[in-house]
């Protein structure tokens, strides 16, 4: 069945070597297995019929049966149309064709039984269906209509090549006549009859030709708990081979460099939260096992100071450790704030980036080699093999899914030892997704704001209430504020009518004469971007203009103001980080989102969601539902890799916490899947580590 399930799709009937291009180039279908796990999006209940007297233009599609009495063409090329005359017993409507007229024509057999669908509209006056869906009316179960059909996503080259989501689904039904034998099942007997699950080739075959709910409903759960339970599988069984590998630096004691900062240098009381945290990464430390976790927490939680604190445990166990961060700006900053913070330590602290000059490279490596750097900060620079460490044992990751998964896996190989690596993100991730892209992961997270800092506020106005936000902001600055404000284009774009910086920051001129306006975007050189945003975080202006390039790793306390011009052109991560540049002080902050009278149903989810909620993990999960896994942060950089073919990340969240579970508790008995019983999992396993790269000694 492997064998012939492995068949190139053109040798199936009704395919061909033209269709099989088009299968290919449109869908990635290859073979007959492509074709058997590409899944309808859609499902519609073709078993009730009506006549014509009942339907109305307000209904989503009908089904009607009856004859064609007359059939009228017009026009030629891209102005040719088609219209028939439909009738029953109840009345006529029109049916209208405007492409694939000829075939539609050749088609037609004359005094038969039709079977129409299609959406009812009206035009002048009479209701019509335009590209109806057409078959000859029989007893057979060949059928479409009657039954529930599936429908699948095509292309538009495909609709103009007569391929469909009719003709993939005949295509599917070919597939299932031409099977010698069952789809061989990929669980064992055991496993399904204790999870009460469907067998495969009823699940594959009823997803495709359900004939009722309930059994569409099983199918559909057996298939998605299946594709969420071996990438579970995968993931847990990489960590455990991960863990039984790997040894890791033991850190046993909390020495003199750790207690004096924290006793005599902390800038403020840590909270409960980061403290919580601290332990759950001693424990890692001094567990014998390389570590390797995910620290999330939202903008403003004090990651950055948790992970300084642990990097001095690894001080006071005399090894060296390092920061690395996605761009310069940050990684500066990175350094300005700890140099300051540990400056009564005497620790020795470098910064590395793109722009050391040659000279303090040389030092830099060579201070590296001997042992005399502590800390070491900085960019991609630090992935470079010049650099060399005399011992790291600790690393620190920030914003970490900006970094692709090879250039992460080089910090490995800077010691014999692998270090111990803590990766951080201020991108609230969703409990699914951090399941399934970061699930090898050991996961921490501060969910608790450092004291004396005030939830910001966030309102949404519209263009016409400009000059109340412009009041507003002027206020604000009377007090000693700072403003950001923030476009979403560099240039006027024809295709968006969105707010545009240039005119933006030439209209905040205008309307603040007397306040000094700064301003930042991408296409800047570096030392000018600098210079911008040193005269704003020094309080020489009052006002950025700027692009998204401020979405992480700015930090003026004193800003108190966040207004984001066509908030409706950004996703909700993209919001919530921005917002996070204000609220860094004791004072009280504000987002304001300006936006259009014109939104989508999407863009008004969005920008309630902001208004109503502070709560990064709660706007991370909307944005899992409104978007996808795929469109998310760090996904295709994780290195786990996955392509769901039928499960949702953000509406599956229950069988996929059941098909964790589920792996869990097959790892902790046959952590190596050696019994007979669990020899298809394993054969699984080892089929999906053949077919993509095996990153399990990559954090």
């Amino acid at each position: 069945m492997a064998s012939q399930l492995s068949q190139e799709i053109k040798f199936l009937a009704g395919v061909g070597p033209r269709r099989a291009d088009l299968l290919k180039s449109e869908l990635g279908i290859e073979t007959l297995y492509d074709l058997l796990y590409y899944f309808p999006y859609k499902y519609v209940d073709r078993t009730k019929f009506y006549t014509v007297r009942e339907i109305n233009d307000s209904m989503p599609f009908v089904q009607l049966v009856g004859k064609i009495i007359q059939v009228e063409t017009s026009g030629v090329g891209a102005k040719a149309r088609m219209s028939a005359v439909f009738t029953d017993s109840t009345g006529s409507i029109d049916l209208v064709w405007f492409k694939g007229i000829k075939w539609v024509k050749q088609t037609m057999k004359p005094n038969a039984t039709y079977v129409v669908f299609g959406k009812p509209t009206l035009f002048n006056g009479r209701l019509n269906i335009v590209h109806p869906e057409l078959e000859i009316h029989d007893d057979s179960k060949t059928m479409i209509s009657g039954s529930i059909q599936a429908f699948y996503n095509t292309s538009e080259k495909m609709k103009s090549n007569y391929l469909s989501s009719k003709a993939i689904l005949k295509l599917q039904a070919n597939l299932f006549a031409s099977l010698k034998d069952k789809i061989p099942e990929t669980f064992p007997a055991w496993f399904t009859a204790k999870y009460k699950l469907m067998n495969i080739h009823e699940a594959l075959r009823t997803v495709h030709f359900p004939e009722n709910p309930d059994q569409l409903s099983a199918a559909r759960f057996r298939l998605k708990f299946e594709e969420l339970f071996f990438i579970q599988l995968k993931i847990l069984s990489l960590k455990s081979n991960r863990e039984r590998r790997f040894k890791g630096h033991i850190f046993s004691k909390v020495g003199d460099v750790f207690n004096t900062f924290y006793y005599k240098c902390l800038p403020f009381e840590m909270t409960n939260a980061q403290k919580k945290v601290i332990r759950e990464i001693r424990k890692d430390m001094g567990s014998g096992h390389q570590m390797n976790r995910l620290l999330q927490g939202d903008v403003g939680s004090g990651k950055t100071l948790v992970a300084l604190m642990c990097m001095l445990i690894a001080i006071d166990n005399s090894m060296q450790t390092c920061l690395m961060a996605p761009t310069e700006i940050l990684a500066i900053q990175h350094f300005g704030t700890i140099s300051q913070m540990l400056q009564p330590l005497g620790l020795s602290i470098r910064l590395l980036t793109g722009s050391s000059s040659v000279k303090d490279r040389r030092l830099i490596h060579h201070e590296l080699e001997t042992g005399a750097v502590d800390i070491l900060i900085g960019t991609h620079a630090l992935l470079e093999d010049k650099v060399v460490f005399q011992n790291l044992g600790f690393v620190v990751i920030d914003e970490q899914h900006r970094f692709g998964v090879a250039q992460r896996a080089k910090l490995w190989h800077k010691n014999t030892i692998p270090p111990h690596i803590l990766v951080m993100t201020a991108t609230p991730i969703p409990r699914t997704l951090a399941m399934t892209v970061y699930g090898d992961l050991d996961v921490s997270v501060i969910d608790e704001l450092p004291p004396g800092r005030k939830p910001i506020k966030t309102l949404h106005f519209y263009d016409n209430k400009r000059k109340q936000v412009y009041d507003f902001i002027r206020k604000e600055i009377a007090l000693g504020r700072q403003i950001y404000i923030v476009y979403p284009l560099i240039e006027e774009s024809e295709s968006f009518d969105y707010k545009n910086l240039q005119d933006g920051y030439e209209v905040v001129c205008k309307v603040f004469p007397e306040m000094k306006v700064s301003m930042v975007h991408g296409r800047m050189k570096p030392a000018e971007k600098d210079k911008e945003m040193m005269a704003f975080k020094s309080r020489e202006s009052q006002i950025l203009v700027s692009t998204t390039v401020i979405e992480v790793g700015v930090d003026v306390p004193n800003a108190s103001v966040m207004v984001i011009e066509s908030a409706e052109r950004f996703g909700l991560s993209q919001l919530h980080q921005l917002r996070g540049r204000v609220g860094r002080g004791a004072e009280q902050s504000y987002c304001i989102l300006m936006s259009s009278y014109k939104l989508s149903k999407e863009s008004n989810i969005r920008l309630d969601t902001m208004v109503r909620t502070n709560d990064g993990f709660e706007i991370a999960e909307v944005d899992l539902k409104l978007r996808g896994p795929g469109d998310l942060e760090g996904t295709q950089q994780s290195g786990i890799g996955f392509d769901l073919k039928i499960a949702q990340l953000g509406r599956d969240g229950e069988i996929l916490s059941h098909a964790r579970n589920v792996a869990n508790d097959i790892l902790s008995l046959d952590p190596v899947l050696t019994s007979d019983e669990n020899k298809l999992f394993r054969q699984k396993l080892s089929r999906m580590r053949n077919a993509s790269f095996d990153w399990s000694s990559i954090s």
